[in-house]
């Protein structure tokens, strides 16, 4: 009996946590009004979420596993969650426009998250953003450490001077994007060598490349380019990302389940111009694959059979495909020339005729899209308008024909009458025809009587 209850209470409590796990209860806190006043004293990472938000409801379960684990890391930043439709007052004061939006708020600042929504993803950047904007390397041990935890690593190397001003003002702006580092020169590896200090390094790709003012333009835009690395898994919300670099991307568009020759030499091809040709092309060209032509077929509104490979210019939505089959690596740089001079021909754009185009086709996309998910939604919605529309017009032509008879008939009536007006009845004109009859007959009795008196 005794164990019995032991195990029911057992039982009792691992259900409680089940529940207080699940729910995210004590590691979420629910936010209303006071906490515009009550924040500025710690870090927070806020989700503002509609209740009504399908996507809000799909975050909600990755919400409180980021409350769960940043609770049990013992970090300093406390995770909270706010209904933006009731207090839609101090969600426009944080700049929300939609949902869910989640952003750490740290003392006056607020720095959006833009990944994808994922707990690590999420964890991760509530780690970089609410740590210290510059992360000094005091020892090789430790820059090596941090080397292989980040996969792209920019590092400021020299004393105190105007770059390294601009340095920390670039990292308050791009810190949502990736870590960034200082140190002393001694610290880097010993296959480093820079032209002068101080200096931006970044490290990437089993390589370094070193800020050059002159050749690569201002600073944050060199960062927010070579924040990547030099060849990617590339998707939608990658290419997103990718329209702030300026860079044209080369993509060997592939199904990754098939294993055919010519898919995994397309994919090959691409890897090998990102890592033996990173010298020439790395300041122009983001190098990757994409798994799939879906997204991109709706991206360049044409259908791409794959494998394939197709440059794309995300700033101007233009884009450029080979004018013949790329059988190696000579043939992918020939190409990659071809579109640096000029002579390779660009195909879309964000013209008047592209943007129309586009216009027509996400509305057929969404046509289609609605009949094919649910054939008796799309008739209800696009057939009962077109009903309604029919209805409408059948009535308008009707009424119209129907008042064109009625003013023919009036019109005709009308007529008649003016006929009858200057005619007059005809017991008008039989009276007037005795009364000129009797006219004659008076002025032949007048001259009979005259010429008898003649005769006496």
């Amino acid at each position: 009996m005794a164990a019995a209850g032991r195990r029911r209470r057992w039982l009792l409590w691992a259900a409680v946590v089940a529940h207080a796990v699940a729910s995210g209860a004590g590691f979420v806190e629910d936010l209303d009004e006071s906490f515009k006043e009550n924040r500025k004293d710690d870090i927070w990472l806020v989700d503002f979420y509609a209740p009504w938000c399908g996507h809000c409801k799909k975050l909600e379960p990755v919400w409180n596993e980021v409350g769960i684990e940043m609770k049990n890391m013992g970090s300093p930043v406390k995770v909270g969650k706010m209904d933006a439709t009731s207090f839609s007052s101090i969600a426009s004061e944080f700049g929300v426009r939609g949902y869910p939006t989640i952003k750490l708020l740290k003392g006056d600042l607020a720095y959006n998250y833009r990944g994808p929504r994922t707990k690590d993803d999420i964890i991760e950047f509530a780690n970089r953003v609410a740590g210290p904007l510059i992360r000094p390397l005091p020892s090789q041990h430790m820059f090596e450490h941090v080397q292989k935890r980040h996969r792209v690593l920019f590092v400021y190397v020299g004393g105190e001077s105007p770059l390294k001003e601009k340095y920390i003002e670039v990292a308050s702006e791009l810190i949502v994007y990736t870590y960034f580092f200082s140190a002393s020169e001694d610290v880097l590896p010993e296959y480093v060598t820079l032209p002068e200090l101080p200096a931006v390094v970044v490290f990437k790709d089993g390589t370094y490349f070193v800020y050059d003012e002159y050749e690569d333009g201002d600073l944050s835009s060199w960062i927010n380019r070579e924040r990547f690395q030099g060849y990617l898994n590339v998707d939608g919300f990658t290419l997103y990302e990718l329209g702030d670099t300026g860079k044209l991307v080369a993509i060997a568009v592939i199904d990754d389940k098939n294993s055919s020759v010519e898919h995994t030499r397309l994919k090959s091809i691409i890897q090998e111009v990102a890592r033996d040709y990173q010298d020439h092309f790395h300041r122009d060209f983001q190098f990757g694959h994409m798994d799939g032509n879906d997204y991109i077929n709706s991206l360049l509104m044409d259908d791409l059979t794959i494998p394939t490979i197709v440059v794309l210019n995300t700033s101007n939505q233009q884009y450029f495909l080979p004018d013949r089959h790329i059988e190696n690596t000579e043939d992918m740089v020939q190409f990659i020339n071809n579109i640096l001079d000029g002579t390779a021909e660009a195909q879309g754009g964000d013209g008047l005729l592209q943007r129309v185009k586009r216009i027509i086709y996400d509305a057929k996309s969404t046509v289609v899209s609605v009949f094919k998910s649910s054939p008796l939604l799309g008739c209800f919605l696009f057939g009962l308008p077109l009903g309604v529309i029919s209805i409408m017009c059948y009535g308008i032509c009707t009424a119209d024909t129907d008042g064109g008879v009625d003013e023919h008939e009036a019109a005709k009536k009308e007529n008649g009458d003016r006929e009858l007006t200057d005619e007059g009845s005809e017991e008008e004109q039989e009276e007037e025809k005795n009364g000129k009859y009797t006219e004659l007959s008076d002025g032949e009795l007048k001259q009979k009587d005259i010429m008898e008196k003649k005769k006496d």
